[in-house]
């Protein structure tokens, strides 16, 4: 049981990257990015194809630069040649299929067999005992979420947040959206594009369907931390996409543990508690009125 306690927060922490990526578009931007998952995808591929050469380290950073471009492309779809942001994101998706299958060598798989990784080489040391992947996952996700709280309290972070707030006043402000949707979203799909480049030297293995319903899941752990923790500031929100992400995970463990509910059925539970999650704000609204509106009858039946 531990030990699929311990794998559960390991995943969790790789994971909450995603998270973090769609807190930066979907909630700051109020951009509904489906780059995610081909730029898993894509994170995986170069990481491990990178990693395969016998430069771990370097693959992280390959990986950064391929998601930015990913969600480079996606921004341009949008600002310069006016697609819509979710057909952006599709079209971005879909090319990025062949992408992950050139970087694979043309081969819907590749692995890591005796090369070295980032876990293995943290394991070589010694530091962290039997804890070291932990260690390196939840080392790298809390970097990460440092950076990114700074990031969003920079002058350019502020137009990015402003930008989502209100696009026409930014523009009236001098402050050019093109720019910020741009660097925003090369952000949030470099974030994406970590979380697949550490996945994959962890499982040491990439897989062109491996980024399958990602988006759903992130959105899923983004969900459950805000529901937890609020949205009140920006170093809240990126705690709560990384709580979201690791009770996801411990969730996952314990169904898969338990058999609850049927594996086979685990995409469709996320998918329902996503939708009811969004969908929270206009049921309560919806149940606050059904309970005014019966109020209002039974004082007027007396």
């Amino acid at each position: 049981m531990l030990y699929v306690m311990q794998t559960a927060l390991e995943l969790g922490f790789m994971y909450a990257l995603v998270a973090m990526a769609l807190f930066l578009s979907y909630r700051v931007l109020d951009i509904a990015d489906l780059t995610t998952d081909g730029g898993f995808v894509l994170g995986a591929a170069v990481s491990v194809t990178v990693a395969a050469m016998g430069h771990p380290f370097f693959a992280v950073f390959a990986a950064l630069l391929a998601g930015a471009a990913a969600g480079f492309v996606t921004a341009f779809l949008q600002t310069r040649l006016g697609v819509p942001s979710i057909l952006a994101g599709i079209v971005t998706n879909t090319g990025l299929y062949t992408v992950n299958l050139m970087v694979m060598g043309w081969s819907s798989n590749v692995s890591l067999l005796k090369q070295e990784t980032l876990f293995t080489m943290l394991r070589d040391t010694g530091v962290g005992g039997s804890w070291y992947k932990l260690l390196l996952a939840a080392g790298v996700t809390i970097v990460a979420g440092i950076l990114l709280v700074w990031f969003l309290g920079t002058r350019l972070g502020l137009s990015i947040r402003a930008t989502g707030d209100n696009r026409d006043m930014v523009k009236a402000s001098s402050i050019n959206p093109v720019f910020t949707i741009s660097v925003g979203l090369c952000v949030s799909n470099a974030l994406t594009a970590l979380s697949g480049a550490i996945v994959g030297q962890y499982q040491k293995s990439a897989d062109i369907n491996s980024g399958a319903g990602i988006v759903v899941i992130g959105l899923a752990c983004l969900i459950i931390g805000e529901t937890i923790f609020g949205r009140r500031s920006v170093g809240r929100n990126v705690i709560a996409a990384v709580a979201g992400s690791i009770v996801y995970r411990f969730l996952y463990a314990v169904i898969l543990k338990t058999s609850i509910v049927p594996i086979e059925c685990l995409k469709l539970m996320t998918a329902v508690v996503v939708a009811l999650a969004i969908a929270a704000p206009a049921l309560k609204e919806w149940s606050a009125f059904q309970k005014r509106k019966l109020a209002a009858r039974q004082k007027g039946g007396r």
